[in-house]
Parts: structure tokens; C-alpha cells; sequence
């Protein structure tokens, strides 16, 4: 591996820092303030976001995740990854620079497996940021963790699909912005184990498609994103609305979740490290028991060891990048799953830390810290638990 970015990504992270420093860092409070008055929270288009997108456009910080030249930076994984790691200092950074999930991964599907057609009526609008989209996996009535699970029915009626289920934690579906989602369900359940499912695409505002409650993370609901839970009715769409054909659709699952599972763990690496400064400048001056808290051995002790973990899942992050991109991502299934399991655990170690190197401040409001905590705890769950991941690591090494 080459540690040295390339000039093209040392310039672009060196935009992408002052960007953040110009414009996001200054209104995070804004941000959460805005929020906190909406009339109503589920209806909420933050002003700031839609401000600073022309901005990030103009700039040249626009859909730098797709490697697709024609549509994005044309960056490589691995070029993208100490960009991906600056968003993911700050919550709702990533979509400044139309870069957030489940965008990302949707438009990822769009640009490889949708049709011309569907491409000019759903990845255009959001390459430009015009609406945003929900990804329509997860089930209640089943363990999700196995994706083969899913019972939602995707029946063909003539030139329709018919579509029964229900779905949950369908991130993106509570946004009034959010105007597609796609869809994963059976088509044939007679079929092999992997080619019953197929992946569709419906419009939020199809007959039959109902919003019935939002999740909240830890008490922390994320309005007006959300992570919804979805009944499918009796939903009808044109049969021309199936991605890449009958049975492709745990196929196509696969191809999405590797790119989103790393870049889940790039921006965990950004926020464990935003995490380490703040807890650093904590301690720096604050007294107790007669001397400042950096001098305390404990406090030290949780420095050197944020410090060296959150170096270690860089690394592995980095080289999980690298293989996805040199031989594929299928042959880097065993890093993209230790990485997935290695960064969320240890980004919570380091938040941890800081929040109580921050005393009872870090449980507050007044830090990113206890939101930052609830979130890196599902994300040990969110694109497969660490369980699955260990085994999938355990059976390529029993193979070898």
C-alpha cells in the first residue's frame, strides 16, 4: 500500500477542512437550534443544509463518493476515505456534500443496475440533491440479520408488481424529502435460497405505502430523517420499476452494503477523532484534586489508548479500501466485516472516554458526545450485527 495521498485527495481534504471550518463547524449550533423550534419536527427542511449545498456545489465537495467519473470525483475507495472520515466529524455534515446515507448507497444501486430510464427519474434528482431517498429492508416479524429471511411478497400481475409487507428501520422515510424507496422482497419463495429475492422501486406517495411510527436510537429519533417503520399494502407499481431482474435482489444487497459498510466506518473514524480532541481540550485545564485533569495517570491512560486504537482501525479501514479496490469487494468480504465490527467498537470506547473525562457536561445536551454514543451503539447493529461479521471472519479463516 502507498500511505501518501495522491496530490488530487490532499488538495480535496484540504478543501473539504476549510469548508468544515468556514461553514459546518459554526452551525452546528444553529442546526440544533432550528430544529429544536420547528413547528413541526417531521416537516423540518433544515435552512442550513439547504444553504450550504449551493456552496459545497460551487466548491467542488459535490458527490465525492461515487467513483463513477461522469456522475461523481471519480475517486477511488480508498481516495475517498480520509474525505469521508472529515464529514463524519459532525451528524449532519455528509449531506452538505450529497453524501449521506442511505443516499449513497441508493444512488450506488441506481448508477449500476437501473435502467436508463429509471436513472433519469431517480439518480438525476439525486445526484443533484433535489429529493432524497429510504432503502426498505429490515423486517419486525423476522431476524433481519440474515437477509434471506425477509418475507415481504413481490408478486407479478401482469404489467404491475404487487407489493405486501412491512418493513422498519427504513432510515430516510420519514423526510418529507424522501420521495423513493427501494424495496427488497421475494418474488419466487420456490426458488434457491439467494434468488428468491428481488429489489423494486416505490414512490413514497404510491396507494398503499403508510409511515406508521418512528424508531427512536436511545430516546434520539433523528427528525426529519428517521428511521421509520413502513406498511406495504396491496402497493402497486409498474413491473418496468424492477431492479436488474426476478431473483438479482440479494445480489444487488451485497454490492450495496459493502461500500456503505465502510463508509459507515470512515466517518466513525472522523467522529472518534473529534472525539479525542474534545475530551484533550477537557482536560487541559480543568482541575481536580489539586491538579489539572491531563496530569492524572487514568486520564493520560485514555489518551494514549484512543489514541493507538483509533489508529489501528484507520489502518484497517484503509486497507479494506484498498482491497475493495484492487481485487473487488467480494474478495475483501473478511476486511470489509473486521473493519465493521473494529471501528464501531472502538469509536465507542474513545466517546466513552471523553464523555467521562467530561464528568456529567458529557451526558448533556451540551456535547455531541451522548448522541455520538447512540448511534456508534447501533451501528453495531445497523448493516449487520458484529456477530454476523465475526462469523463470516471465522468461516474465511477455517477455509483457508
Amino acid at each position: 500500500m502507498e500511505f501518501r495521498y495522491s496530490d488530487k485527495v490532499q488538495e480535496l481534504e484540504q478543501r473539504l477542512r476549510a469548508f468544515m471550518d468556514e461553514h459546518i463547524y459554526p452551525n452546528e449550533a444553529r442546526f440544533a437550534e432550528e430544529l429544536a423550534a420547528a413547528e413541526d419536527r417531521w416537516q423540518f427542511v433544515s435552512p442550513v443544509i439547504e444553504e450550504l449545498k449551493p456552496k459545497a456545489k460551487a466548491a467542488g465537495l459535490w458527490n465525492l463518493f461515487l467513483p463513477e467519473s461522469e456522475h461523481g470525483a471519480g475517486l477511488t475507495n480508498l481516495e475517498y476515505a480520509p474525505l469521508c472520515e472529515i464529514m463524519g466529524r459532525v451528524g449532519f455534515a455528509a449531506e452538505v456534500f450529497n453524501c449521506a446515507a442511505p443516499d449513497t448507497g441508493n444512488m450506488e444501486v441506481l448508477a449500476r443496475y437501473a435502467t436508463p430510464e429509471q436513472q433519469e427519474q431517480w439518480l438525476r434528482p439525486l445526484l443533484d440533491g433535489e429529493i432524497r431517498s429510504g432503502f426498505a429492508m429490515t423486517e419486525p416479524a423476522v431476524a433481519s440479520s440474515d437477509a434471506t429471511n425477509i418475507e415481504s411478497d413481490i408478486r407479478r400481475e401482469g404489467d404491475e408488481y404487487v407489493i405486501n409487507g412491512r418493513k422498519w428501520w427504513t432510515s430516510g422515510a420519514g423526510d418529507p424529502r424522501c420521495k423513493i424507496l427501494i424495496f427488497m422482497g421475494k418474488t419466487d419463495t420456490s426458488a434457491e435460497r439467494h434468488r428468491q429475492q428481488s429489489m423494486i422501486l416505490v414512490p413514497m406517495d404510491t396507494p398503499g405505502v403508510k409511515v406508521l411510527r418512528p424508531l427512536s436510537v436511545f430516546g434520539y429519533d433523528d427528525a426529519p430523517h428517521g428511521h421509520m417503520e413502513v406498511d406495504f399494502d396491496n402497493v402497486r407499481v409498474p413491473a418496468s420499476n424492477l431492479l436488474l431482474g426476478e431473483g438479482r435482489g440479494f445480489e444487488i444487497a451485497q454490492g450495496r452494503l459493502g461500500p456503505g459498510r465502510i463508509h459507515h466506518c470512515m466517518r466513525t473514524i472522523g467522529l472518534a477523532e473529534r472525539a479525542l480532541e474534545t475530551m484533550i481540550d477537557r482536560v487541559k485545564d480543568r482541575v481536580a484534586f489539586g491538579k489539572p485533569l491531563r496530569e492524572q495517570g487514568v486520564i493520560r491512560e485514555w489518551i494514549a489508548e484512543s489514541r493507538m486504537e483509533i489508529e489501528q482501525a484507520r489502518l484497517l479501514t484503509l486497507k479494506a479500501a484498498y482491497m475493495m479496490d484492487t481485487v473487488g469487494n467480494k474478495v475483501a468480504r473478511s476486511e470489509i466485516a473486521m473493519i465493521k465490527v473494529v471501528a464501531p467498537n472502538i469509536a465507542l470506547k474513545v466517546v466513552d472516554r471523553a464523555i467521562q473525562a467530561h464528568g456529567a457536561a458529557g451526558v448533556s445536551q451540551d456535547t455531541f458526545l451522548a448522541k455520538a454514543w447512540a448511534g456508534l451503539r447501533t451501528l453495531r447493529l445497523a448493516d449487520g450485527p458484529d456477530e454476523v461479521h465475526r462469523n463470516t471472519i471465522a468461516k474465511i479463516e477455517l477455509a483457508r
